[in-house]
């Protein structure tokens, strides 16, 4: 075919295509991803430092509180904190678990930017770290570049790179680790006035990446991605490692095309920073890679998230905190508890299924491995024998958390997906119970041993003539320990 005829034809084809198939061809952008690390930053002081950067980025777009976990699965430091961000798992599946990366796991669990490689090797990937780890270890040889910044030039360094970088290279993707922050944090501690002035110091170098970004000839043409994050927060005196909400603190800040300006969310995770990078890039994610991580953009709604704005604050429990909003007994829309052989007394919070935050659930007893509770998002349910049996109470504790009935398929096989996380001591058990059509409920699991934070995939025959499912949790049990339900959903297999 003639040059002309090619371009005959494609008029032909944009103009029977209609006017709005053309502006959309018109209008499509090269995306490109910036994530800057802000090693031990916590959300909080950045709102009370100097950080016109950094709030102006919280203004375009989302900002996104979140959490992580506590020893023994790891403790609050950087170097399970950064593989856990740039991996898009958590460290029961990278294996770094420590800051000497013994035993790690990444070439199963390799950084975003090798994956990038892996499925878009025409991409150029840049990585420049001023704390040398992440660009000798965690982030592979096989990113386009990475650059661990000499010592004599800390983030300054780090800094000048990645904007000479962002403005004279063609990067696709770019990582950015500053670590004056955590620097104060150690040598003065969070509330400290010297953390303040490291807030509004790394502030002031983002706003020159970002200026940097903006600064591109084709930045017109270009769909920007730009993450924020940190790996651990740091405790008022200084030092982080421990199980600590302010230790196990970090965030995400985004802003984007498909960002909406001045969100917030709660339901994001640490792993979400790899799964939206990729995304935003068009890499395509396999289920066998076993990413925890989610991209932002991918919002799936959760009937239980939809409690937060009815939570209220501690009754019985007095290590909460006056402030921390967190609990309600009171179901979402379609859910209903049975608390009809439900003992009595006991602590308010806990008697009966409960549902409930991060925060609020740490914090009634630390270091009971309620931190290790990393696959549930934003609200959950929980069952807590251990904590309502704190105060004087009679009989057992026995609740049965009821779904909504989903839709299925008679005959054919269906999945029941949901988040989990069990710790066991005799007697207690979990199960697991779907009735069909109103029906009598049969066991299709039960729990009796430590279960670690899962997303369970429970395959269901569904009877013939079968048109509706229902779920029943039940918790048995008495001063033992507890049960975390997330993320319940029913889908034809």
């Amino acid at each position: 075919m003639s040059r002309r005829s090619f371009l005959v034809s494609t008029a032909a084809l944009a103009a029977a295509a209609g006017p709005l198939s053309a502006v959309a061809h018109a209008a499509a952008k090269t995306p490109k991803v910036l994530v800057i690390g802000l090693d031990g930053a916590l959300l909080n002081r950045i709102k009370d430092a100097e950080a016109p950067a950094l709030k102006a980025l919280m203004s375009a777009g989302l900002t996104a509180p979140s959490a992580i976990y506590a020893n023994p699965l790891a403790p609050t430091s950087s170097g399970p904190g950064w593989s856990t961000l740039i991996t898009g798992v958590w460290p029961d599946k990278h294996k770094v678990l420590n800051n000497d990366f013994t035993g790690h796991q990444l070439a199963k669990y390799p950084d975003f930017m090798t994956r990038i490689e892996a499925a878009k090797p025409a991409l150029r990937t840049y990585a420049v770290s001023s704390w040398n780890p992440i660009t000798d270890i965690i982030f592979s040889a096989k990113v386009d570049t990475r650059v661990s910044t000499p010592s004599a030039e800390y983030d300054a360094g780090t800094t000048s790179r990645a904007v000479a970088e962002v403005k004279s290279g063609n990067p696709d993707a770019v990582f950015v680790q500053l670590d004056n922050i955590d620097h104060a944090g150690h040598d003065s501690g969070a509330a400290s006035q010297a953390y303040l002035d490291a807030i509004h110091g790394a502030d002031t170098q983002v706003g020159q990446i970002v200026d940097a970004v903006k600064s591109r000839a084709t930045y017109g043409d270009e769909d920007w991605l730009i993450m924020i994050t940190a790996d651990h927060g740091h405790t008022d005196p200084g030092g982080h490692g421990g199980s600590s909400w302010p230790e196990r603190q970090t965030f995400m800040i985004a802003t984007g095309s498909t960002v909406a300006a001045g969100s917030v969310r709660h339901d994001v995770r640490m792993p979400d920073i790899a799964a939206s990078a990729l995304a935003h890039l068009g890499v395509a994610i396999d289920p066998a890679w076993g990413l925890d991580g989610r991209p932002i953009k991918e919002t799936t709604p959760d009937d239980f998230d939809a409690l937060r704005a009815k939570l209220t604050g501690p009754v019985d429990e007095g290590g909460i905190g006056s402030g921390v909003i967190g609990f309600t007994h009171t179901p979402p829309s379609g859910w209903s508890v049975d608390n009809s052989r439900m003992g009595t007394g006991g602590i308010t919070e806990w008697r009966g299924w409960s549902f409930t935050t991060d925060e609020f659930w740490t914090k009634a007893e630390r270091d009971q491995q309620r931190e290790l509770n990393i696959r549930a998002r934003g609200v959950f349910a929980v069952a807590d024998g251990d904590e309502w049996s704190d105060k004087t109470f009679s009989g057992t504790f026995d609740s049965t958390l009821i779904s909504p009935a989903y839709d299925v398929t008679g005959g054919r096989p269906a999945t029941l997906t949901y988040t989990t996380y069990y710790r066991q001591e005799a007697p207690q058990k979990g199960e697991v119970l779907v009735s069909y059509d109103g029906g009598a409920p049969v066991t299709v699991k039960t729990y009796t041993a430590d279960t670690p934070s899962v997303v369970e995939n429970v395959r269901l025959d569904v009877p013939a003539g079968a048109r509706k499912a229902q779920v029943r949790f039940r918790y048995t049990g008495g001063n033992n320990w507890y049960w975390v339900i997330d993320g319940v959903k029913i889908k034809a297999s």
